[in-house]
């Protein structure tokens, strides 16, 4: 419905926003020589030795012969830096570049490292235990994105976001709507969707609740939330 473009919101603790940038680049990289087809055709192998699979995270199933990967456990880590396609890998990764720089300068670089982690792994858990019977591959930075969409969200719900509307209309919009919108589609989704449904929607509850947590605890002594003291 709107895909963000820019905030405008100038970081006030960092001179740059090294470990959101990190992230993008190994996102892009891992999909580019390994998911693509470009460099290797390890699409397949990868997806099901490095995703999340519900159903051999809960042992009721083992990979497939041939397959080698991750242990299940560090498979909660894995998963997040891969994806299912390029709008998959573009999408979640222009929500980390518009969003994740100012969750980044409220926490530091270590701490957003560690939140933007927590957050994804536990957004596979809530997978996991959702559907704990899946054999499907759990792949993508959604869970972890959905945790900075979260922290953005409580720290600067009146901020302006440039969006497109319908994927077309520009329009400067309060992130309160932007995201809040955004949060209540997920809600909504995991209501409606069927069993046969590709998005791991329970994934992305899993990630905004823990964001909204995280942020609590995390952030910089000092950092005010929903945008105290702005003038």
């Amino acid at each position: 419905m709107f895909i963000p473009i820019n905030d405008g919101n100038a970081m006030r603790y960092l001179p740059f926003q090294y470990v959101t940038v990190a992230l993008i680049a190994a996102n892009i990289f891992i999909f580019l020589v390994f998911q693509s087809g470009l460099v290797f055709d390890a699409a397949r192998a990868t997806a099901f030795g490095y995703g999340m699979i519900p159903a051999v995270y809960n042992d009721l199933r083992v990979l497939p012969p041939g397959i080698d990967g991750a242990s299940p456990l560090l498979t909660l880590v894995t998963y997040q830096f891969l994806h299912g396609s390029w709008m998959h890998l573009i999408s979640n990764m222009l929500f980390l570049w518009v969003f994740g720089d100012n969750v980044e300068d409220a926490l530091g670089h270590l701490r957003f490292l560690v939140f933007y982690l927590l957050c994804g792994i536990a957004a596979g858990m809530v997978h996991g235990f959702m559907v704990p019977a899946s054999e499907m591959p759990l792949v993508g930075a959604s869970g972890a994105i959905a945790g900075i969409v979260a922290a953005y969200l409580m720290l600067h719900p009146h901020v302006r976001i440039w969006v497109l509307a319908l994927g077309r209309l520009p329009l400067r919009l309060p992130a309160w709507i932007v995201l809040g919108i955004w949060i209540v589609v997920q809600i909504v989704s995991v209501a409606i969707a069927s069993p046969d449904d590709e998005v791991a929607w329970w994934a992305h509850i899993g990630g905004l609740v823990a964001g909204a947590v995280l942020i609590v605890f995390m952030k910089r002594r000092g950092v005010p939330l929903f945008d105290r003291g702005l003038a």
